[in-house]
């Protein structure tokens, strides 16, 4: 649970010190301590002297006893009548003569904290009282008085927009009056590479300072020496580096020490964007060499296929959307996926279970959701159906205040929320998120997580009294659960479930994607107030300072609507028929009997061996059968004959058993660009550069039919269920109905076009799905065109590549759609939907390849024949083999063997070597 390992950290780090950031408020900024007393009843006899630290504040003076019995203090600045000096003072004053280093402070209010050391609501002294403070250094003491009196003058001006802007000019003199401590560097052999000013950030509060980054290390001095006089990161650790929006403005930059922890080694504020842009650029030129960065569509390709579960994933988008556990305003955001909170046992084999992920929180009550329906549609512009977020900083603390009641404190002003208002059942929660008026709030990570601290009062915290006298204490947990832990572990059991799986992606299309915003999201009764929405408002174009403070303060306390990942629906999880099901057939009722297994079994079984082991495949006979490029490789279906085509216009048959060419056929003066061969390896058919398709007897040995079927050359050709399928530079695919020429008294085929499918452009490639139902192209300028077989309808044109596509081909399963182009990428598509998932960069461009939905073996440019793992984006292995491109590549169905085609006129047959 990174939000609170974090924080348990830091208060072992820091646990001496009952000072924290958090005891200042919000947009607060802490400048400097100096030791100091604090004098009780002076020129009494009972005068005493408590001795701590004095915290001078943009809008508070904080006294730190060192004796945990004391309460800490705070005086507001706004709260105080007079700030004085003993050379100000009249005669009478308790500090003339006798004190040196006295500050004087009267005020009308003053907060006591931490008294006895126990985290409780701050205690209020109202009544206009006198406190004495004595620095330890009194040569300090004019420096410290003038500070205050500046702040002092600051929080009197009326506006919080001219507070805002006095404070920070205050702020940037005192940073721009120091640097960096070069003394700070690891080594005197670092060499710095960048120095500016910036704030860390941690929830709630920010902290000003300098970063420094060298060839070796990252830094960051804080201006107050606190919590550490310097944070260091090695870049060597560095896994990975996002550009934040904070504060809605794009100043952000966060840095992980980790692959998949969601709190990062640091969060950085900048004050421009050019200071953030040109460390994102040092870091990201460092680590660039190691480390793969991930995009949504890469994440999303790994769920799909099942390489990472339902919560990485949704960590995964939560942090590429901007998502952070520093900012509070930008929480990471979780759905809840359990209805059922009354039952005795949860059953996850039951819909009714679960939450229906397809609406937001505020639709999922059809009465409610009338009510703010017609609501909306008298609303004038602009308009929003839900008044308050599903995610909030007030939401997150809701959750998480038994873990961190301080952080509570710090955004309620001291107070814990009134005891009905708290977390005080689960149940009770999810009936008010439905029923509620205002409540439309989603879950956090924490639900999902192992660390179930956050249901339990551990601290035990004066949580208040609810209506009846019932003390607020541990969460109330619903029946099925047995305890905190076992309530955890059931709802990570929900959101990994055959259910969740197969509709996570309906509440992603409402939260991160293509239902956020827009048309889409009035239709999906999901429309929140445009100030919440990436863009939704453009700080830089308010020029009015009081306005633009009200307004960043009514947005972070609101909430923020997380950076829209994807604009097109997302596809849904390939998820295993029998997944997390209890299956409803018996043993006795199965037409397998238990010790006998199926030949699809046997067979799937040897090809993921085959794909598992693909790196070690080893050439074993090559061939020079050809004067030009190979274009095309049929086998017949024994495996003893092969035929190749080549741009040297021949149709070649080699025998693999007496290695030996056995025929050499020319059909025209043209180059062939493919060859398929028919079932039953009778007939061979060719596409040609002449615009023609050759039919080729097997058995007779001769030219059996021609088809003329387009206006340019043929480039690509398939056979499927009794339909030829043609790609051709003329800018169509056509389909034909065959009908062989066997069952006719004139020996000849009969040709029916069924269909043609018009392009813009030529086209190069073309591949059809398993089940003959999708058809890919692939054109000479990029475009992938994703076709319905049985309409001759384009489902989806993709302008993936730039250049000429190589080679397209389906997943085994038909989810995804592979391409391979002239710009050297590989791009994977989500073929219902049609976005692009994924997009993998080589050094050079891949010619021809075969895949199994995760593994690639590519035949390259330079003749290597290359494995990829696609969902790293890495190569496992390169493999020599021809002395130019590979031009052309075919694999037997059980995945184990095969044969490639280069520009260096060879064939080269392979095996697999386990």
């Amino acid at each position: 649970m990174a939000f609170i390992r974090k924080r348990r950290q830091e208060r072992e780090l820091y646990s001496k010190e009952r000072f924290s950031l958090l005891l200042l408020n919000l947009e607060e900024y802490y400048f400097e301590q100096h030791r100091a007393s604090h004098i009780i009843n002076k020129g009494c006899r009972d005068e005493r002297k408590i001795r701590g630290s004095l915290k001078i504040c943009s809008k508070s003076i904080i006294f730190e006893p060192d004796e945990n019995l004391q309460p800490i203090i705070k005086i507001l600045l706004r709260d105080c009548v007079s700030i004085k000096a003993p050379e100000d003072n009249e005669a009478n004053n308790p500090f003339l003569r006798e004190i040196s280093g006295g500050i004087s402070v009267v005020c009308n209010q003053v907060f006591l904290i931490k008294e006895r050391n126990v985290i409780a609501p701050y205690k209020t002294i109202r009544g206009k009282t006198e406190y004495l403070f004595q620095l330890d250094v009194a040569g300090k003491l004019g420096d410290v008085v003038q500070t205050l009196h500046q702040l002092y003058r600051a929080s009197c001006l009326d506006k919080m927009g001219d507070q805002a802007a006095m404070i920070t000019a205050i702020l940037q003199s005192r940073l721009a009056r120091t640097s960096f401590d070069k003394n700070r560097f690891q080594s005197i052999s670092e060499t710095l590479r960048m120095e500016c000013k910036a704030e860390m950030v941690t929830p709630l509060v920010t902290n000003p300072g300098h970063v420094c980054v060298t060839d070796a290390n990252l830094y960051f001095q804080p201006l107050n020496g606190y919590p550490k006089p310097v944070v260091q990161i090695t870049l060597q650790n560095v896994r990975r580096i996002y550009k934040r929006r904070h504060g809605l403005m794009p100043l952000g930059l966060e840095v992980f020490c980790t692959e998949n922890d969601i709190c990062s080694d640091i969060y950085l504020k900048f004050y421009n964007c050019q200071d953030r842009d040109e460390l994102y650029y040092l870091i990201a030129t460092y680590i660039e060499n190691h480390i793969t960065e991930h995009t949504a569509e890469s994440y999303m390709l790994q769920w799909q296929r099942g390489h990472i579960s339902n919560y990485q994933y949704l960590l995964h988008l939560n942090n590429l959307a901007d998502r952070s556990c520093n900012d509070l305003s930008q929480y990471p955001v979780f759905p809840w996926i359990i209805a059922d909170y009354c039952s005795s046992e949860l059953d996850l084999t039951k819909p009714e279970t679960f939450r229906d992920l397809s609406k937001p929180i505020g639709a999922l009550n059809k009465e409610r959701l009338e009510r703010l329906l017609t609501r909306y549609e008298e609303m004038p512009e602009p308009k929003f159906m839900y008044g308050s977020h599903y995610s909030s900083p007030g939401y997150v603390l809701f959750y998480l205040v038994r873990v961190a009641p301080e952080y509570m404190l710090c955004l309620q002003n001291g107070k814990f929320d009134h005891a009905d208002r708290m977390f005080n059942s689960v149940a009770e929660t999810w009936k008010n998120c439905l029923d509620g008026a205002t409540d439309f709030k989603e879950l956090i990570p924490e639900f999902y997580e192992n660390d179930s601290s956050f249901l339990v009062n551990s601290l035990k915290l004066d949580l208040g009294k609810r209506q009846g006298g019932k003390t607020v204490e541990d969460v109330e947990l619903p029946p099925w659960a047995s305890g905190p832990d076992d309530f955890l572990q059931k709802s990570r059991e929900a959101l990994e479930s055959h259910y969740v799986s197969e509709h996570l992606h309906e509440w992603i299309d409402l939260v991160f994607g293509c239902k956020q915003k827009g048309s889409k999201a009035v239709a999906a009764c999901n429309v929140f107030h445009p100030l919440t929405y990436e863009g939704g408002v453009d700080l830089n174009s308010i020029m009015d300072p009081n306005e633009k403070v009200a307004l960043l303060t009514q947005i972070l306390e609101f909430g923020q609507t997380p950076k829209q990942l994807f604009t097109i629906p997302h596809p849904q999880r390939i998820v295993p028929k029998s997944s997390s099901r209890t299956s409803s057939v018996s043993i006795s009722e199965s037409p397998v009997s238990p010790n006998e297994e199926s030949f699809e079994d046997l067979t799937e079984e040897s090809i993921t061996l085959a794909w598992n082991n693909i790196s070690k495949l080893r050439r074993d006979e090559q061939y020079k059968i050809h004067k030009e490029a190979i274009t095309g490789i049929a086998v017949t279906s024994s495996g003893s004959s092969v035929f190749t085509t080549s741009q040297d216009s021949t149709l070649k048959m080699f025998s693999k058993e007496s290695k030996t060419l056995q025929r050499s056929v020319s059909f025209s003066n043209m180059a062939l660009s493919s060859c398929i061969i028919l079932p039953g390896d009778t007939t061979v058919i060719s596409s040609s550069w002449d615009n023609y398709i050759y039919f080729y007897s097997v058995a007779f040995g001769r030219r059996q039919d021609i088809l003329m079927g387009h206006d340019d050359a043929v480039s690509k050709i398939c056979w499927r269920d009794g339909c030829l399928y043609s790609a051709s530079w003329d800018s169509t695919v056509k389909v034909w109905q065959c009908i062989p020429g066997e069952t006719l008294s004139n020996k000849k085929h009969c040709f029916e076009l069924l269909a043609e499918l018009e392009h813009d452009v030529s086209v190069n490639t073309i591949n059809l799905s398993a089940t003959n139902t999708v058809l890919a192209s692939g054109t000479k300028e990029g475009t992938i065109g994703v076709w319905d077989v049985a309409t001759a309808t384009v489902l989806h044109q993709l302008p993936c590549h730039s250049g000429t596509v190589f080679d397209a081909a389906f997943s085994p399963d038909g989810r995804h759609l592979l391409s391979t182009g002239e710009d050297c990428c590989f791009k994977v598509i989500d073929v219902r939907t049609g976005m692009l998932i994924s997009s993998v960069t080589a050094d050079e461009p891949q010619r021809c390849f075969r895949w199994d939905g995760n593994t690639v073996l590519s035949g390259s440019q330079s003749g290597e024949l290359l494995t990829w793992d696609l969902l790293s984006g890495k190569v496992t292995e390169r493999i020599k083999g021809h002395t130019g491109a590979v031009t052309s590549m075919w694999m037997n169905e059980q995945c184990s063997s095969v044969i490639t085609g280069g520009e260096d006129k060879q064939i080269i047959f392979w095996k697999l070597q386990y």
